[in-house]
């Protein structure tokens, strides 16, 4: 059986064909237009591309993008591709395909993807984390996305930074309208303008920048385990290859568990930024 998968970026969309042992027999990429009706072609082409190359026509879709469908109503919230938010994005995708779609939202394609076969394989609930130029998180279950009731499992990057210090107050306001979001603080672009420099150069300059970036960090993984105790927490986007992460964040994040041990592994994303595209192929089950 061969999968199909797409991700829908803020700055590229991908498209993919897996087979049945999960391994790319297509792949194709093209810039995300800002425009919500060519964003729609966009992908229609970019499938047929994938088919093209796959020798398979793709019966049902798998789609990952930002935010989510609203259980009343179907119509786009909470996206920071923000063409997509009040609109039946889903819906509109599957008339233009002629084919049934689901959509899930691009964190949760992540933390699908490495329950499945990467960095969290064999555990039952995966914590995943996209640091990228926004900032989200997603939940697997048993080898399955949690989307949850009200369809916002995982929206960890618009929860407040936790335990704020004196001069993180008062909180900057978010993109969303809320204030002191996690977005603004772990964020590929949050850490840069922390830092003064891009977050590349920054992360390998090391100092305080990063040591502010790795106790904020710390503290927002705190507050999940506090919720949710994962098996494994796993690192995805821009920022999850920043090496020091793996090595100091075990020891960020343990003051501010409520409890007297933490032996969560903090891991990189397997897949890299494959994740995305890889998890969408698999939300349709075996």
């Amino acid at each position: 059986m061969i999968r199909f998968g797409v991700d829908f970026g803020g700055t590229k969309i991908e498209a993919a064909a897996l087979d049945a042992d999960g391994r790319f027999v297509a792949r194709v990429r093209a810039p995300t237009p800002k425009a919500y009706d060519e964003g729609l072609e966009a992908v229609a082409e970019l499938l047929a591309e994938a088919e093209r190359q796959a020798g398979a026509r793709a019966e049902r879709v798998g789609v990952g993008g930002p935010g989510s469908p609203s259980p009343a109503g179907g119509l786009m919230r909470n996206a920071n591709s923000t063409q997509l938010n009040g609109r039946p994005f889903p819906a509109d995708l599957a008339r233009m395909l002629g084919r049934p779609v689901r959509y899930e939202n691009d964190a949760n394609c992540l933390a699908l993807s490495e329950a499945t076969d990467g960095a969290g394989a064999g555990a039952e609930l995966v914590f995943a984390v996209i640091l990228g130029t926004g900032c989200g998180g997603g939940i697997a279950i048993g080898g399955r996305p949690r989307t949850g009731r009200n369809a916002v499992a995982g929206e960890w990057g618009h929860t407040p930074l936790p335990w704020p210090r004196p001069d993180e107050l008062p909180a900057p306001e978010c993109w969303c309208g809320r204030r002191g979001c996690l977005e603004l603080w772990v964020s590929g672009p949050a850490f840069a303008r922390d830092a003064g420099r891009p977050a590349e150069a920054a992360a390998a300059a090391g100092g305080p920048p990063l040591d502010r970036y790795i106790d904020r960090l710390g503290r927002g993984l705190a507050a999940v385990v506090d919720v949710l105790d994962p098996d494994v927490i796993v690192l995805g986007g821009g920022m999850s290859n920043v090496e020091a992460l793996y090595d100091r964040l075990p020891a960020a994040i343990a003051p501010h568990v409520f409890s007297d041990v933490f032996a969560t592994p903090v891991r990189r994303a397997a897949h890299g930024d494959s994740s995305g595209v890889r998890g969408a192929a698999w939300l349709w089950p075996r």
